[in-house]
């Protein structure tokens, strides 16, 4: 295999990292206590958006962008350095318009919406003139499940009515946020002859100021506060035309799961980024902090954490690296093995980001807790990841079924790796 970047991706790569060093960062200290005062987003963020699209670093993420779409198509393989790029800085992805969960919805619209749903809300959002939000997660049932999801939606007429609470959705907040892609139950259960549990689910085009839609609240996670907003909404019978139903009546499930893998790919690139800054920061910490008349550097344990850090953020880009590479393949023998392996690199993501900030917090002592380094907030994103798109748990149990179907299938075949007594008394001797 090639593991060396195309030289497309390696060129664009170049150009993002200078434009972030030399537009974003120095625009870091302000974009905090913009939103620390309550202006969001800070004023100066439209003038970065345009000229990152001047700069052609605009739309990066989309595979399957078309001709006459503003951005730069990449396959997923070539967007991934750039997604680690844009991890290291929470606040960059939107200058490039390459923010989640827009990147999502805007893979759901390319593949799903008709041409009406396209001009309404595919073309705004590649133009970087709105934002969105996808709305799945429930408060009151294990949402890793959706089977279980009691947001329901059922045909009235002419119309769809939508009713249920969602939460923890994320960019519902943002001011310029329009739109919802809604996960719901139909509420016909087992109508249409969808006795299959994975039938019973659709999406619906909801946009954020209809009647009957109430953001509630914004949900600090672990008592960070998003500007752009983890959010509690409730839907009190919305009504919206039965155009708003994305693809299929009955496929919300299957659509859902198209759009997990390039963006897990992106979530997982995006932590390994802030893992790498973490531990350059943590490496140069350890140079110049002092203890007992030594450098922190000098003490084995600490060579040891730097060392550990540095081999799981490697295993952690490769495998993910294979990931995109799998589904830009798009090999539809394989397909299990693909996701089994977007399962597996959540996982590997957010133990990678919670175990190597860890230990560049414990490296920079009381100040890796405090706001002066991106430590703490790098640590509670990763502590986060453990749960969103599912928990670890649902994940491993993805991997360890695949791993037994496949099991199931060489039934016997490990046999001949035995060596048996009787197998023993059998065999010739050697003279």
């Amino acid at each position: 295999m090639d593991f060396a970047l195309s030289p497309h991706a390696r060129e664009l790569r170049q150009r993002l990292d200078a434009f972030v060093l030399r537009y974003l960062l120095p625009h870091n200290a302000a974009w905090q206590r913009s939103v620390q005062d309550g202006v969001f987003p800070p004023p100066f963020l439209g003038d970065l958006k345009t000229l990152a699209r001047e700069e052609g670093l605009w739309n990066l993420f989309l595979p399957g962008l078309r001709p006459e779409d503003p951005g730069t198509r990449l396959s997923n393989l070539d967007y991934a350095p750039l997604a680690e790029s844009m991890g290291r800085l929470p606040w960059a992805p939107e200058v490039f318009n390459c923010s989640a969960p827009d990147t999502g919805n805007m893979e759901l619209l390319h593949l799903f919406a008709t041409d009406g749903q396209r001009a309404q809300w595919l073309l705004p959002l590649l133009h970087g003139d709105m934002r969105s939000a996808f709305a799945m997660s429930e408060p009151d049932v294990a949402s890793s499940d959706p089977t279980n999801l009691q947001t329901t939606v059922r045909r009235d007429g002419d119309a769809l009515v939508v009713s249920g609470r969602k939460w923890f959705i994320t960019g519902a907040a943002h001011p310029h946020c329009k739109l919802l892609i809604v996960m719901c139950r139909n509420a016909e259960e087992g109508a249409d002859g969808a006795s299959n549990t994975h039938r019973r689910h659709s999406m619906v085009l909801v946009p954020l100021d209809a009647p009957g839609v109430q953001v509630l609240r914004n949900i600090p996670v672990l008592h960070h506060h998003a500007p752009e907003g983890h959010c509690e909404i409730l839907l009190q019978s919305v009504r919206v035309p039965q155009e708003s139903l994305l693809g299929e009546w009955g496929a919300g499930f299957a659509m859902a799961q198209a759009r997990l893998g390039p963006g897990r790919v992106h979530h997982c690139m995006r932590a390994i980024g802030q893992c790498e800054l973490a531990l350059q920061l943590a490496a140069e910490r350890t140079l110049e902090r002092q203890m007992f008349g030594r450098y922190e550097s000098e003490f084995s344990n600490v060579q040891d954490w730097l060392a550990e850090s540095r081999i799981e953020i490697n295993q952690a880009r490769l495998l993910v690296l294979h990931t995109a590479w799998l589904l830009d393949e798009g090999d539809a023998a394989d397909l299990a093995a693909t996701r089994a392996q977007v399962a597996a690199i959540k996982v590997v993501a957010a133990r990678l980001q919670t175990r190597v900030v860890d230990r560049a917090m414990q490296v920079f002592g009381a100040m890796g807790l405090s706001p002066d380094t991106p430590l703490a907030q790098f640590w509670s994103w990763g502590r986060a990841l453990h749960l969103m798109d599912g928990p670890d748990e649902v994940h491993l149990r993805s991997v360890a079924r695949h791993e037994l179907a496949q099991a199931r299938g060489r039934m016997g075949e490990s046999a001949a790796w035995f060596t048996t007594p009787e197998q023993m008394q059998a065999a010739p001797r050697i003279r």
